[in-house]
């Protein structure tokens, strides 16, 4: 097959986005199709019809790659391509859609609302401490954790750096004290547990993606029903929200608390295939190689 990888982009995931479509690109190779390697650009419909894929892998992180507007564009070209669909993509990049979704269908996901960024200079809209993220973008761009002791001031300054300078709007969730576990799909599986240790701080894009600052635990060291209960919800999600080929859910775990702890943060339908990233050592824990992730990834294409 000829396969054209969509990757890079314009989004604040650029950089990572290039990581994947990079190995995703090569173990294409290695499977014996044809890779096309194309960076995205504005005139992107016009090199996707000048390319003529059979596939279209799209190895896009974050708007518009993982949004929904890649995906309407490709629909409209009548081209297959990896991951999820449009409505699919549209509602698990919006973190309120997600709720609105899952939480119906007994998952477990943190309360709180969004907020006008300006109105954070007034007073908190929730008692502290608890996070303020973008409502839809991913790699934890834009998120920050407001507590009594932190340097943002109360209220929070106008002129103090974090997410509300950049975003007009803001969803705002309490915080869930405890560890930060992950679950991979593929297909119709869950893969595996991982706990993620950052060496300092929390989970953010730099310990995500910089080699050295975050410490995965895969399998994750944690009780039976919590290893379970991350499984069953992450297919349960995968499941409801129409997710094709691969996804990842991210949960926070407060130890204290038993499985009624253990919270999911969002899903995300495009994680990446970089070598830090965790669905490609959730595959490889289980004795998938990096290939059969992608091929397996292919074959879901629609």
């Amino acid at each position: 097959m000829r396969v054209a990888i969509l990757m890079g982009g314009w989004s604040a995931e650029r950089e990572v986005s290039l990581v994947t479509g990079a190995g995703v690109a090569d173990a294409i190779a290695r499977l014996g199709h044809e890779a096309v390697r194309i960076d995205m650009e504005r005139d992107i419909a016009l090199k996707l019809a000048e390319a003529r894929p059979d596939i279209v892998f799209n190895a896009l992180h974050g708007t518009p790659g993982e949004d929904g507007s890649v995906q309407g564009m490709l629909d409209l070209m009548g081209l297959k391509y990896t991951h999820s669909g449009l409505t699919t993509s549209v509602i698990a990049i919006d973190k309120q859609l997600t709720k609105a979704a899952l939480v119906p269908h007994g998952i477990r996901m943190p309360g709180g609302h969004v907020v006008k960024s300006e109105s954070l200079f007034l007073g908190d809209p929730l008692p502290r401490p608890y996070v303020l993220k973008p409502v839809n973008e991913g790699s934890s761009v834009g998120v920050a954790i407001v507590t009594a002791e932190d340097n943002y001031g109360d209220p929070i300054g106008r002129d103090v750096e974090g997410p509300w300078k950049h975003f007009d709007e803001l969803l705002a969730e309490p915080f869930v004290r405890g560890r930060e576990l992950t679950t991979a799909v593929l297909g119709d599986r869950a893969l595996a547990v991982t706990e993620l240790k950052p060496k300092s701080g929390f989970y953010d894009y730099d310990a995500k993606y910089t080699d050295g600052l975050t410490e995965h635990i895969c399998p994750a060291n944690i009780p039976a029903d919590i290893r379970d209960a991350c499984l069953e919800m992450a297919l349960k999600a995968h499941r409801v929200l129409g997710c094709r080929g691969t996804s990842r859910s991210d949960f926070r775990w407060d130890d204290e608390k038993g499985v009624e702890g253990l919270y999911l943060l969002e899903v995300n339908t495009q994680p990446g295939m970089t070598p830090l990233s965790l669905v490609p050592e959730q595959a490889k824990h289980l004795g998938i190689s990096y290939e059969e992730l992608v091929a397996t990834i292919l074959e879901e294409a629609k």
